[in-house]
């Protein structure tokens, strides 16, 4: 899939969220990348070699108190990852899944609760 393609799924998964969970993505940037860095992989936990398929990178909503002049948070979305794990077929609703996964964080939701969801 090329470059704006990709760009395109992403964006419909952004679009395709309920409308009280968009309305509360507030300065939020969604990154694509073609591959995590290092630095990604070791917020994520995760050592060389691992796969990365999205991240977030902020402060969840859960936790913030005084939040105002800053950078927006970020949700990153990495290509590479999604392109060797998923066939062509299931790739769109792979991308989905990580963004939602991705926007729960954001909202303060964990790992262990996106796994009960089968978002993890």
């Amino acid at each position: 899939m090329d470059a704006r393609a990709f760009a395109e799924v992403v964006d419909q998964a952004m679009e395709s969220l309920p409308e009280e969970f968009a309305l509360r993505l507030d300065n939020v940037a969604v990154v694509l990348r073609d591959e995590p860095t290092d630095e990604d992989l070791r917020e994520a936990g995760l050592g060389p070699g691992e796969e990365l398929f999205g991240l977030y990178v902020g402060v969840p909503l859960t936790d913030r108190a005084g939040y105002n002049l800053v950078l927006p948070d970020r949700i990153l979305i990495f290509q590479g990852p999604h392109e060797r794990h998923f066939p062509p077929h299931e790739l769109v609703e792979e991308l989905q899944r990580t963004v939602i996964h991705e926007v729960a964080h954001f909202f303060g939701i964990d790992d262990d609760r996106l796994h009960e969801l089968g978002y993890a």
